[in-house]
């Protein structure tokens, strides 16, 4: 997900979104301890993707006070 992409979305998309990637991040954890997940890249993609969307949070929040 692109930086441009995530500031076009509304804060309350964004919590949503990380709830979400932040379960889907849970279950691929399990997967790959389980070594049932081929791609562990995906493992890293989330966890930047999720960064993204706190560190958008953040500033909306700076910007707010």
């Amino acid at each position: 997900m692109k930086i441009r992409e995530i500031r076009e979305m509304q804060s309350d998309e964004i919590q949503k979104r990380i709830t979400d990637e932040e379960n889907n991040l849970l279950d691929l954890k399990f997967s790959h301890a389980l070594k049932q997940l081929t791609n562990t890249s995906k493992l890293k993609n989330i966890r930047k993707d999720i960064a993204k969307m706190k560190t958008i949070v953040k500033e909306r929040a700076v910007e707010n006070k």
